[in-house]
């Protein structure tokens, strides 16, 4: 049996997310993880994944092993004792450690694979409520956005300690996504910010708030079919993060350059310092864009379409 899952981005509301100020993301597709699940000749679960270099047998993995313990919540939860003999291979084109949610499409692409194997489908709810027990175990207390992105392969408008909302796009969008190549520490930015917000909670507090506005009226404009509109949402919410201190010079000269070659907005996504940022372009220029991110440094461009 196979499954896929794409990877996602953060359009607006980074940072904002972890102060209850509602978080937009979105499906990436032309990134995904691919599992495929077969029955094995030989006794064991093996498990063979190129990128990350793993070729092992189940029980050698340690316990805190993030593919092993995918499968063993999974065989908890169907109630499996006997564990099947099986070859299972994993391949992804999502980049790690780059705000891509490439951990969560792992989890959500290997569940859905190996449920329809061992003839348990399960529903999509169901799979998004496993894959968010693996997210905790890795990350403490994730927000649930990447899980939930990435199950339902849909956008997300999600505020913590609420429903987490899915919507529809209106009409279809071109995003460029640049990777500055350099690992995006959440924690750390996350840390940081909050002793900021500590020193000076007022002026924090109304930061949140204007990105908050963004994230309300941006959703607006993608279920409406105005995405034209996002691009200076956009600029306004970098404007905000650089204030939040949560950007770097790296992301500063993409983002300049996205602009200068023709993007109608652009901003850094996820935790910032490192990792990704974004350019909504039309597509006509997602080539030339991309290009130009390249020219300034970023270690990949993808273009993908939002629809």
């Amino acid at each position: 049996m196979k499954a896929s899952a794409p990877g996602k981005i953060i359009l607006f509301g980074e940072h904002a997310v972890v102060y209850s100020r509602p978080a937009l993301a979105v499906p990436v597709t032309q990134v995904h993880v691919d599992v495929e699940v077969l029955d094995s000749p030989r006794k064991g679960i093996w498990i063979h994944s190129q990128g990350i270099d793993l070729h092992a047998e189940l029980n050698s993995l340690p316990a805190d092993h993030p593919v092993g313990s995918v499968i063993l919540n999974l065989f908890s939860t169907l109630k499996i004792s006997s564990l099947p003999a099986l070859d299972i291979s994993i391949d992804s084109t999502i980049p790690v450690a780059a705000g891509l949610g490439s951990g969560a499409a792992v989890s959500v692409a290997l569940i859905r694979a190996l449920a329809l194997h061992l003839s348990h489908p399960l529903t999509d709810e169901q799979i998004n409520d496993l894959v968010y027990e693996i997210e905790k175990l890795h990350h403490g207390t994730p927000s649930g956005i990447d899980n939930t992105v990435i199950t339902y392969a849909k956008p997300v408008y999600f505020t913590k300690g609420r429903p987490m909302e899915t919507f529809n796009v209106g009409k279809p969008f071109t995003i460029v996504i640049g990777d500055t190549g350099i690992p995006a520490p959440t924690k750390e930015s996350v840390g940081d910010l909050r002793r900021l917000w500590l020193r000076n909670t007022n002026y924090f507090e109304s930061i949140f708030n204007e990105i908050a506005q963004i994230s309300l009226i941006a959703r607006r404009s993608i279920e409406s079919g105005k995405p034209e509109l996002l691009g200076d949402f956009m600029d306004h919410n970098h404007s905000l993060l650089q204030e939040m201190t949560i950007s770097s010079p790296e992301l500063d000269k993409l983002v300049s350059a996205a602009r200068n070659a023709g993007a109608l907005g652009a901003k850094l996504s996820g935790s910032g310092r490192g990792g990704n940022m974004i350019a909504l372009v039309d597509q006509a220029k997602a080539e030339s864009v991309a290009g130009a991110l390249i020219s300034a440094g970023a270690k990949r461009a993808i273009i993908t379409e939002i629809k």
